[in-house]
């Protein structure tokens, strides 16, 4: 087998696990959470402040960093593009330094401007759906005011600092651009795996999950979060509006998590009946 040719197999593998993975997020139903968290945050003006107190900052951060990166790098991966994708090179390098910018703001904005923000809006989220003792794990919980005004200090911190395996998986994943139409889908739905997990970062915290507990947690619910992950992460891809998103999808992550719990309660109520009923005989 030429090299050519074991290059080509192995987009084929990587085809058909994406395929798969593509198709077990779509049955999951996990991709609707991110739209759920736009009209729920919407329709709940108390989740906003976390928002509004770091609007200015965070969207000057974002315009800088989109205009810089289509100023420096759209027309070099235009150019190169060219060479395997044609007249669609200039879509794609579009896609492209979207996908860039949004990586590079992310990176900086939650590292250094909304990382408590999220947060707060994570939780606010969850103590608003009922799950204020979810929450009480990590910080004191009030019982007066809005779901955000009873949140008190935080304990610790969930959110990953800067990750450099990140940014070298982001690397790897770029080639696949060079592939027309399928291959830009491909490394969307290769950056959407790796969202879905983080965004549920709060989540596993609260829930007391070591490192193993999570890798087992997400191994059993891969297509849900790849189909999550997908979904938050083009709508961060808007330009300036991602800002905006980033506290949606967070909200929508919050509303899975009080989802699980939810269902976690009614299973373990429906044990425990079983048990009574099995003495009572």
């Amino acid at each position: 087998m030429t090299a050519q040719d074991k290059v080509k197999e192995t987009v084929r593998e990587e085809a058909q696990r994406v395929a798969g993975l593509a198709q077990d997020a779509a049955q999951s139903g996990a991709y609707l959470y991110p739209i759920r968290g736009i009209f729920y945050f919407l329709s709940k003006r108390e989740l906003w402040k976390p928002l509004v107190s770091k609007l200015i900052p965070t969207i000057a951060l974002g315009i800088t960093t989109l205009a810089g990166v289509f100023f420096f790098g759209y027309l070099p991966q235009a150019a190169v593009l060219a060479v395997f994708n044609g007249p669609l090179a200039a879509v794609n390098a579009a896609l492209l330094c979207l996908n860039e910018s949004s990586t590079i703001f992310n990176t900086l904005s939650k590292t250094f401007l909304v990382e408590e923000s999220l947060i707060d809006t994570f939780d606010g989220t969850l103590v608003a759906k009922g799950e204020a003792e979810l929450v009480s794990k990590e910080r004191k919980v009030g019982r007066g005011g809005d779901a955000i005004g009873r949140l008190g200090k935080l304990v610790t911190k969930p959110f990953a600092k800067f990750a450099p395996s990140a940014i070298i998986r982001y690397v790897m994943y770029l080639p696949l651009n060079f592939i027309p139409i399928v291959g830009t889908a491909m490394f969307i739905l290769l950056q959407g795996k790796r969202a879905g997990p983080a965004a549920h970062s709060r989540y596993f915290q609260l829930k007391g999950m070591n490192k193993a507990r999570q890798e087992e947690w997400i191994e059993k619910r891969q297509g849900a979060y790849t189909g999550f992950g997908t979904v938050a992460t083009l709508l961060e891809l808007v330009p300036i509006a991602g800002v905006f998103f980033a506290f949606t999808n967070t909200t929508g992550a919050a509303l899975w998590a009080a989802d699980l719990e939810s269902r976690s309660n009614e299973n373990q109520s429906t044990a425990q009946l079983r048990d009574q009923s099995k003495k009572a005989r």
